[in-house]
């Protein structure tokens, strides 16, 4: 295999110590050493490589497990060639060195220099990206972190009004919404609940604009007998309810927060003509069912496949691509599950909403369903050919119009 680089650098991440190796093209050691995960070491670490290798940057290539990380920014910032190895194709490649499974991390330094070396066309090279996206990445990344959070912490509160107060859960089945939040502080037994007055019912609900039920409706709810307790359980759990409602407010308004920053991010690219893809935030957010979730989630985490408008690389990543096993007469195909997590899930919403919101996917969803597909298999169907739309979108830079989409061209078809 040709390619410019004439050495490879394995570097084996790890929490407080980095393991490197280096070696040349003839797969030869030039050097190799540990540094400690910090900036000094680091820059050190960049420094001590340009000199054992007296080469220029674009004559060196760099291995890592993960495609993040500090040390991965300082590779790319210097102009090394950054390859991201998968961890399961590295245990792979671990094989060739010690068929006993012998491993450490040094020798996983070594692995990913010569893996680099020998098959480097099986690895992604990573690039550099406009620091917004890496805002929108790191933002839609906590989005998910504390929405998991918020939906914790809403169980929480669930579980214990199931013990003890079960006649909220009829108004608010996931235990998610404010004006819940304010009922139970101003009342948090089912007793003092009973003996509240229309007028602050009423004054609940108008400061939450909930407009589904009246004072008198959800006064005749708060009045049902209560669960048979043993003495004082209602009051233990109450005050488990009452300590769990602060962390509940200060989610919520975190994500309220992140949300309007995301949006604002979006709304800012999509403005920029100087941002080489803001033609694509607008296309994506023309098509039905792709919403702010999917729009970042794709430009955070697809950037490179968005970028080369590359449909196949995209499926695989979002993992609507599915996996074929086949050996003599035995043939098995079976859902992706090596993908992005957070962009699988994020398309497959996207496919849901898509399939309410545009007839020709709803139908292409219904004949699958009657064919005896899952509903699953059903909507990833959908997500594969609602990702095909978009790169063909992309690709002839124009916004969706369901009038104008006719019978697709045979270079374009979709799935």
């Amino acid at each position: 295999m040709s390619n410019s680089f004439r050495f490879f650098v394995g570097i084996d991440l790890g929490s407080q110590t980095h393991h490197v190796h280096v070696i040349n093209a003839g797969g030869d050691t030039i050097g190799q050493r540990s540094v400690k995960h910090c900036g000094s070491d680091i820059e050190e670490l960049f420094r001590w490589i340009a000199n054992i290798t007296s080469a220029p940057a674009s004559e060196i290539a760099v291995a890592a497990e993960s495609p993040n990380g500090a040390v991965v920014e300082a590779s790319l910032d210097r102009g090394y060639g950054t390859f991201s190895i998968n961890p399961k194709q590295l245990d792979r490649f671990r094989d060739r060195f010690s068929v006993a499974g012998a491993k450490d991390d040094r020798r996983d330094a070594l692995v990913l220099a010569h893996s680099l070396r020998t098959d480097q066309h099986h690895f992604r090279r990573l690039d550099r990206c406009d620091p917004r996206l890496l805002r929108l990445r790191e933002l839609s990344r906590a989005e998910e972190g504390i929405q998991q959070d918020f939906r914790r912490s809403a169980n929480q509160l669930w579980q214990l009004l199931q013990r003890y107060f079960p006649a909220l859960l009829t108004l608010a089945p996931s235990a998610d919404e404010p004006w819940l939040w304010s009922l139970l502080e101003t009342a948090s037994t089912p007793a003092q609940a009973a003996r509240l007055r229309p007028a602050r019912l009423e004054c609940i609900l108008k400061k939450h604009q909930i407009r589904r039920l009246d004072a008198t409706q959800l006064r005749q709810t708060l009045q049902q007998m209560a669960l048979p307790l043993a003495d004082g359980l209602s009051h233990a759990l109450a005050e488990q309810v009452l300590l769990l409602l602060p962390r509940l407010r200060l989610l919520h308004q975190q994500l309220a927060q992140l949300r309007q920053r995301i949006e604002k991010l979006i709304d800012e690219l999509a403005g920029d003509t100087n941002f080489q893809e803001h033609r694509d935030v607008e296309i994506l957010l023309s098509v039905p069912g792709v919403g702010r979730v999917f729009t970042a989630t794709v430009l955070a985490e697809a950037t490179a496949a968005l970028q080369q408008r590359d449909y196949h690389a995209c499926r695989a990543l979002a993992g609507v691509a599915p996996v074929t096993a086949q050996s003599g007469k035995t043939k098995l195909v079976s859902m992706r599950q090596a993908c992005n997590r957070r962009l699988r899930n994020a398309i497959f919403h996207a496919a849901n909403v898509h399939s309410q919101r545009d007839d020709r996917a709803h139908q292409h969803y219904l004949n699958l369903r009657k064919r005896g597909h899952s509903r699953g298999r059903a909507l990833r169907s959908v997500a594969d050919r609602l990702l095909a739309l978009i790169f063909v979108l992309l690709r002839n830079q124009q916004n969706y119009d369901p009038a104008r989409r006719s019978e697709t061209p045979p270079s374009e078809k979709l799935p």
